[in-house]
């Protein structure tokens, strides 16, 4: 979604004029595109090089070791926000390298965090070797994730010396944020019973070519230690060297360039807030507040959490915004434009035809958490919902699935009783940032899901807003404090035997339906003078 002159990659299509264009013109719609997958599944992987595969990991374990154990004289504490600081001069002298990237404009980003989660050291390191979980543990950071081969699968009964090569892509829940992409190796080590390290480390083959990336992760990665009561400690270290500064869109300049946007910090809190909600889903004794006979079975509860989390893994996943249109009439001093997608669906657990996306992020001069209540807040949805036509909706049940009263799903009722439509929502927050993830579903699905039936085959499209601080003065305001706001929306507009094109009228109602809420946003919030 970049202005025009922005150095973020060119869109698939463009119009003239700056609109839409002919709404009598088709355009072609083709199939989401994936992300080309590593050229090393191609062939094999030699035996020696196998071997400066193992030497690779070996010497990545032994830093990423020192990094996670000492303090001085490789990090010192921030005094400002008490976050740890790479010493940079010490640790080249520790750990003399050159720079994997020449340019000029190339840096580092170095962070170290720790945490608590309510899970033990040997299902956290299943998850981590397995990349299917792995994605699953952290929507948020993760787009895409591939096991491209196990060069050591570890020692029998154990995952203790386990080296994969692996392929990830990262994002930042925004469209303005070019994703970054790893090749890399992962090499799990049990130290001693209860205590395992986990290190990746990019790796560049010798035998075969891949496409240029970015990104290149120094020795990363995790300590787990088991803790009592099911739980374990996690220390996290994330150490990159990026040259991406000039793909970073000025609102976001700030938070990636820092390093908070893909640190050490944001692992830990999704991992510690995927952990909790996990928690919550498998207690018999996690609260269900029935608010209207909607809820009574524990199984119920189950699935109605599983089909909101697949609805907040799909929200997730759309804001990529692979196959992108940019609508420039939003390009206002603090916003970015409207972001456009086109895809075909043809998957289980969403309808099948032609989705169009939309997506825009905004800064605003409001603190993140009171942004947070006021989505979350029922008796406020008819100030922003344009669908609502201004009639209230009622939350029918209420299951919280986290200690933090912002962390729950709830089923809406929409005013108007002759739709046979609910909406299920979801709300997740942490100290970095928040999200409000909704999706209508039909009655007879949502009964099927409460009374404990298999919600995986719901189909479900997914809309909502993602919030983050700021506290930078936005620009042209005196305001100390705000949030970058991204909100984004996802419609059918074509059933799947329609022909192959779409009409841009569709294009341009869902470019009108983000910029109202918008405005109505602004609104609600006395942001208009923004504009």
């Amino acid at each position: 979604m970049p202005v025009r002159g922005s150095s973020l990659d060119c869109p698939s299509a463009t119009f003239s004029n700056q609109g839409v264009g002919n709404p009598s013109s088709d355009l072609n719609v083709a199939p989401a595109k994936t992300s080309a997958l590593p050229l090393y599944q191609a062939k094999g992987i030699p035996e020696m090089e196998k071997a400066l595969m193992v030497e690779t990991a070996a010497g990545a374990l032994d830093e990423l070791t020192k990094l996670l154990r000492l303090n001085e004289p490789l990090w010192t504490k921030s005094s400002a926000d008490g976050r740890y600081l790479l010493l940079r001069d010490s640790y080249d002298k520790i750990f003399p390298r050159s720079n994997h990237f020449k340019s000029s404009s190339a840096r580092f980003e170095s962070s170290k965090d720790s945490v608590l989660v309510a899970m033990n050291s040997v299902n956290l390191v299943d998850t981590f070797l397995d990349a299917d979980k792995w994605a699953d543990m952290f929507p948020t950071i993760i787009t895409q994730a591939r096991t491209i081969q196990v060069i050591e699968p570890g020692i029998s009964g154990s995952r203790s010396g386990s080296l994969q090569l692996m392929y990830e892509q990262l994002h930042v829940l925004s469209p303005l944020v070019p994703p970054r992409e790893f090749y890399f190796l992962r090499y799990c080590q049990q130290i001693e019973v209860g205590l395992w390290v986990i290190a990746d480390v990019s790796y560049e083959s010798v035998s075969q070519s891949i496409l240029p990336s970015r990104s290149w992760r120094l020795p990363s990665g995790c300590m787990i230690q088991d803790m009592p009561h099911g739980c374990s400690k996690v220390t996290w270290v994330e150490h990159v060297e990026v040259d991406d500064k000039t793909q970073t869109h000025r609102l976001y300049r700030d938070i990636v360039c820092s390093g908070l946007a893909y640190g050490a910090e944001r692992w830990v809190a999704a991992l510690q807030r995927t952990c909790e909600r996990l928690t919550y889903s498998m207690g018999d004794d996690a609260v269900a507040r029935d608010l209207g006979g909607v809820i009574s079975l524990c199984e119920g509860r189950r699935s109605i959490m599983k089909l909101a989390w697949r609805m907040v893994k799909n929200f997730c996943a759309t804001l990529s915004m692979s196959g992108k249109l940019d609508f420039p009439q939003l390009s206002e001093v603090n916003n970015s434009g409207v972001r456009i997608s086109i895809r075909k669906s043809t998957s289980l657990g969403e309808p099948g035809g032609t989705i169009v996306g939309a997506a825009t992020s905004l800064w605003l001069p409001v603190p993140p958490q009171r942004l947070f209540n006021f989505f979350r807040d029922e008796k406020m949805r008819v100030q922003w919902d344009v669908l609502a036509n201004g009639n209230p909706v009622h939350e029918v049940a209420h299951i919280s699935n986290g200690p933090h009263p912002g962390n729950s799903i709830s089923i809406i009722r929409p005013y108007i009783p002759t739709e046979n439509m609910l909406m299920l929502q979801e709300s997740c927050i942490d100290h970095l940032g928040s999200l409000i993830v909704s999706a209508p579903v039909d009655v007879p699905s949502i009964n099927e899901a409460v009374s404990g039936g298999d919600s995986s085959i719901i189909p479900i499209l997914p809309s909502g807003f993602i919030i983050c601080g700021d506290s930078r003065p936005g620009p042209g305001s005196d305001t100390k404090g705000g949030c970058l706001l991204t909100v984004a929306f996802q419609v059918l507009v074509a059933a799947p035997s329609s022909e192959n094109h779409l009409n841009l009228d569709s294009i341009a109602t869902i470019n009108t339906l983000i910029s109202s809420t918008v405005q109505r946003i602004k609104a609600a919030l006395n942001s208009s003078r923004l504009d």
